[in-house]
């Protein structure tokens, strides 16, 4: 099977992803766990919440696996949505798989309930560095119709490895929550190829940010995910001070950069106007090994 991960919905996801029949899942639908809040605000509601977490197995290896579902509210963390996944990364350091992979499609956090969802995702990015403290790599795959932005851009940034497709969007703000802070004049949010330029797999692949570029099939992610499963995380204060010393770095070189193609020029790259129509093999060749 070989179709696009953009497509897929969160299930379709995780029963193409792991291997064939290993997946268990955690408080499924039909324990009917969801969200207090959005009943109370009269707003519908999912009996998953929007994610699915449990255990299963790639390539034969034991990992712990969660899946935002992207059509529920842009997969936005609520106060059961976060609660799922921070249990499942405390259940990491319990089980000790050999790595927990989130397969990441969200907005941030959810506005209905925004100071559980604050909460939440606070208690994610904890959860996270505590499973990296034990050795237990988090690998994060961003490949769906929403991004990954928000408190959960944060947390993808806080992984050890970040696989993502050119159709992947990750960030902090979102283009429209720049365009409605900042002016159209500052980001265009309409102008689709500046969005994937900005924020698509493509530029964070450059930027170091991607740690993997793949093709948009559940295949590419789940052979790029298997190759990471051996990571051992690095996580320690000198490597926290190589990394500040890098975005010092980075900002000094390209800070006075106003577009993406800016950079790829600094870069050294060939023809950079010609790199977000290329396929992404052809990409990756054109690249090499020019990256922040």
């Amino acid at each position: 099977m070989n179709h696009s991960y953009y497509e897929a919905s969160a299930r379709e996801r995780m029963a193409a992803f792991l291997d064939p029949g290993s997946f268990q899942e955690f408080l499924p639908p039909t324990d009917r766990v969801s969200s207090p809040h959005l009943r109370q605000l009269d707003q519908p509601g999912a009996f998953d919440d929007g994610i699915l977490v449990g255990s299963g197995r790639l390539s034969g290896h034991a990992i712990l696996a969660a899946a935002q579902e992207g059509v529920f509210m842009g997969g936005a963390v609520g106060e059961v949505h976060g609660a799922k996944l921070v249990g499942l990364l405390e259940r990491a350091l319990i089980t000790r798989p050999e790595a927990v992979i989130l397969l990441l499609e969200t907005g941030g956090v959810r506005l209905h309930e925004a100071n559980a969802g604050l909460v939440a995702v606070s208690e994610i990015m904890h959860a996270v560095l505590a499973v990296r403290t034990a050795g237990i790599p988090v690998i994060v795959l961003d490949g769906g119709q929403f991004g990954c932005f928000g408190g959960m851009g944060i947390v993808a940034a806080l992984c050890d490895a970040v696989v993502m497709s050119e159709e992947g969007r990750l960030g902090l703000s979102g283009p429209e929550v720049i365009e409605a802070s900042r002016g159209v004049e500052e980001f265009d949010s309409r102008d689709r190829a500046l969005v994937w330029r900005t924020v698509g797999g493509k530029h964070r692949y450059m930027l170091g940010e991607a740690t993997r570029l793949v093709e948009d099939s559940i295949p590419a992610f789940r052979e790029a995910a298997i190759a990471l499963l051996g990571t051992r995380p690095v996580f320690g204060l000198e490597d926290l001070e190589a990394e500040h010393a890098r975005l010092r770095e980075r900002l000094e070189r390209f800070g006075d950069c106003r577009e993406s193609i800016e950079i790829w020029t600094r870069l050294g790259i060939e023809d950079p106007q010609s790199l977000p129509l290329l396929e992404t093999q052809a990409f990756l060749a054109q690249v090499g090994g020019k990256r922040a």
